[in-house]
């Protein structure tokens, strides 16, 4: 009885934080603020907003229309096409945090992660309807369609700023500033990570070709 109660309690918190991120889209001052301090933010409702993000990414390919999207799928790969977003997203998150650390940020790894989730939301919430929209759309309407698109993407980035800021508790200034310098940071680790992996695949290269000239003379 007891664990039905407490499981219960859990979908409806869950249920709670996820609602809260309408709050955080349109009163990003205090929701962001709320989110982290008063706690009103979940890892569940944060990951549910992401996946949600993606899954609408992959989906508009598919529904939106060929008036404003065109889809090559003999070279589309859609996990590339994930990653192209995901992998990004995971790195501001990590080099947000890593920066902030250094100059008094109050954000923990978490809090950042959750809130630069939360940030997402304009993103499903414009792109479903006007993906659907899309297919009614003429050619000289479709800048209707792009106009829209872009505000999602503006939007959100608007509300991650704001989330950063909120959270570290940095004046206006100070945030847009580790913001350019995360984005800077963003670069640093792809080039490393470059750097890292092409090492790896001259390794992986080299031992191969070694064991087939040693084949080769057995």
């Amino acid at each position: 009885m007891f664990a039905s109660l407490r499981k219960k309690e859990t979908w409806v918190r869950y249920l709670k934080s996820l609602k809260f991120a309408l709050y955080c889209m349109t009163h990003p001052m205090d929701g962001y603020w709320d989110l982290t301090h008063e706690k009103r933010g979940t890892m569940a409702a944060a990951n549910t907003i992401l996946i949600l993000t993606l899954l609408t990414r992959v989906i508009k390919l598919k529904y939106t229309g060929f008036v404003v999207l065109i889809v090559n799928w003999e070279e589309l790969n859609i996990i590339t096409y994930i990653l192209s977003v995901l992998f990004p997203l995971l790195l501001f998150v990590i080099g947000n945090w890593a920066l902030t650390t250094l100059f008094d940020g109050k954000g923990r790894l978490g809090q950042v992660y959750m809130a630069t989730c939360y940030g997402l939301v304009p993103y499903p919430l414009i792109q479903i309807p006007i993906m659907f929209v899309s297919n009614f759309l003429t050619v000289e309407e479709s800048a209707i369609y792009g106009m829209l698109d872009v505000i999602s993407l503006i939007y959100a980035a608007i509300l991650i700023i704001v989330a950063m800021g909120q959270i570290h508790e940095y004046s206006g200034g100070k945030n847009i500033l580790f913001t350019v310098a995360t984005l800077f940071a963003i670069l640093v680790m792809v080039f490393i990570l470059m750097i890292f992996f092409g090492m790896i695949s001259q390794g992986v290269a080299y031992f191969i070709s070694l064991g087939r000239e040693l084949l080769f003379r057995l």
